[in-house]
């Protein structure tokens, strides 16, 4: 099962030439969920093209104009596509205002149910079919939240030799077996999944954490994360700065990702403009003496999230 992550936009504050406002789309088997929708979301799209009527769910961290400007625009396809689904949009108190004052004010013409869930308390916002969405609160100048999506347990790996060590015949009974269930021998013995199964193996995380203050707990949340992408809007020499702001520098970043258990990369976002390309680099640098496994995300990178069974 195929699991990206798109970057939409990675900057912050006011839109560059090609830089969008923050945006990550993640593809989950053809399931698209959006996280944030900044400024340039639809150029990305379509130039990625990646079909937004196929997104379930958009999930926002804050209502700041650099987060949620992408979103009036997007709801306004609508009356150019056919949809059946609802669209979900979940994020922090006052979002639901911010979308029906949009829809009234532009007299938008949506074909298609629209489910606002404002977030009332941390924990799991949204499932799915094999996985869950998680939020956590941040600190930051109004509230906001990130969020991580995580895949159920899987099943342990099958092993056919010991399958037919017990004489289960190949094909159907193979599969019942890998899904749980137990099944007959050819000489009428009960088989179990644990006979002929591995131990169980996670599934993949991903995590998405923008506009907040560096603290401990940001770490326990992303442990075990496959792709982190987190802000890192400043350099560790604008500290000062980024603290009244609310925000946090890339070596911040960083150690929060090496604080937590196994996170496989780091992918930094949400830049300020003061920062030309090859400024950005400096900013890389910083992170990587402290997590090596960073990266710094452009507009319009992929990001394949593979299994990976220890």
């Amino acid at each position: 099962m195929n699991l990206e992550a798109f970057i939409l936009g990675c900057g912050g504050m006011m839109p560059l030439p090609n830089r969008h406002l923050t945006s990550v789309l993640l593809r989950r088997e053809g399931e698209l969920f959006l996280f944030d929708c900044g400024e340039g979301t639809q150029v990305s799209l379509r130039r990625l093209n990646l079909k937004w009527k196929k997104i379930s769910v958009i999930f926002i961290s804050h209502t700041h104009a650099d987060h949620v400007t992408g979103i009036p625009g997007l709801l306004m396809l609508s009356s150019q596509v056919d949809r059946d689904d609802p669209l979900y949009i979940i994020g922090p108190p006052r979002i639901a205002e911010y979308i029906e004052s949009s829809r009234r004010v532009l007299e938008m013409y949506i074909n298609f149910e629209i489910v606002v869930q404002e977030i009332t308390s941390p924990g799991i916002v949204y499932r799915g079919d094999g996985f869950h969405v998680r939020c956590f609160p941040l600190k930051h100048t109004k509230p906001c939240y990130g969020y991580t999506l995580e895949e159920d347990i899987r099943s342990g790996e099958f092993h056919p030799q010991k399958a037919q060590e017990l004489n289960v015949p190949m094909g159907k009974l193979w599969g019942k077996l890998q899904k749980g269930e137990m099944v007959k021998s050819a000489d009428g013995k009960d088989v179990y999944p644990d006979d002929v199964l591995g131990p169980p193996r996670s599934g993949r995380k991903f995590s998405f954490v923008t506009d907040s203050l560096a603290f401990p707990e940001i770490s326990a949340h992303v442990t075990g994360s496959d792709l982190f992408i987190c802000e890192g809007m400043f350099e560790k020499e604008l500290a000062e700065d980024a603290h009244e702001k609310k925000h946090m520098t890339v070596d911040e970043a960083a150690h929060l990702a090496a604080a937590s258990q196994d996170i496989k990369k780091l992918a930094l976002i949400h830049y300020s403009p003061r920062y030309n390309d090859y400024e950005l680099k400096q900013l890389l640098k910083e992170a990587r003496e402290i997590f090596p496994d960073t990266v710094l995300t452009r507009d319009r990178m992929l990001f394949p999230i593979e299994y990976i069974d220890k």
